[in-house]
């Protein structure tokens, strides 16, 4: 199951400390190290892009149905395309802003299935209204992203073998399954 983004250093780090069970994926590094004053070989660490370790407490939390992965705007934004959810319009990170479709002033609360992305004019237009309240219509709903799904949003270069292994992981009904497949054949989706 993947779990999160790490750098070539702790990776290097976990294959040292005899921590990884498996690698797959393309070969990324090749670090060498210092020489074996027995042998005088050269040690070796080659790094690939996916790496698998001993299971652990924490993949089993995220890998439950129950698991809601932390909230917030550059994972909503990515989630949402970076798209306004009421006007349509694509925008920077910094045209967006965290709109709660049940605003917080009417009980609602701040959690993935509330929230969506909204260019800041829309955003201040609803107000601290509902959208059936302003007049305004809901693109999408808003869902909350499984723990597979959240590391596709945290990430920033995805390699192919990287977005293969994790579209894997997707839900067969994930509205991110179609949209990794453009990020994967070359298709800008960062919306800036």
């Amino acid at each position: 199951m993947p779990l999160e983004w790490i750098t070539y250093q702790e990776a290097a780090r976990l294959y040292y400390m005899e921590q990884v069970v498996y690698s797959c994926g393309r070969l990324l590094y090749r670090i060498h190290g210092g020489h074996n004053a027995a042998t005088g070989r050269r040690s070796v660490l080659e790094l690939n892009s996916i790496i698998a370790t001993n299971g652990a407490v924490q993949a089993i939390l995220k890998g439950h149905s129950g698991y809601t992965p932390p909230l917030d705007n550059k994972a909503l934004f990515r989630r949402d395309d970076h798209i306004c959810m009421y006007c349509g319009g694509r925008f920077s990170t910094s045209g967006l802003s965290r709109d709660h479709v049940t605003p917080i002033s009417q009980s609602g609360q701040d959690v993935w299935t509330n929230v969506v992305a909204a260019c800041k004019r829309c955003n201040n237009d609803k107000a601290g209204r509902t959208p059936e309240q302003a007049g305004m219509q809901l693109l999408a709903v808003p869902f909350k992203p499984t723990h597979a799904e959240y590391v596709y949003l945290k990430g920033r270069r995805i390699l192919a073998d990287q977005m293969e292994f994790l579209r894997a992981h997707f839900p067969r009904t994930s509205p991110l399954r179609n949209r990794s497949v453009a990020a994967e054949e070359g298709v800008d989706l960062s919306g800036g």
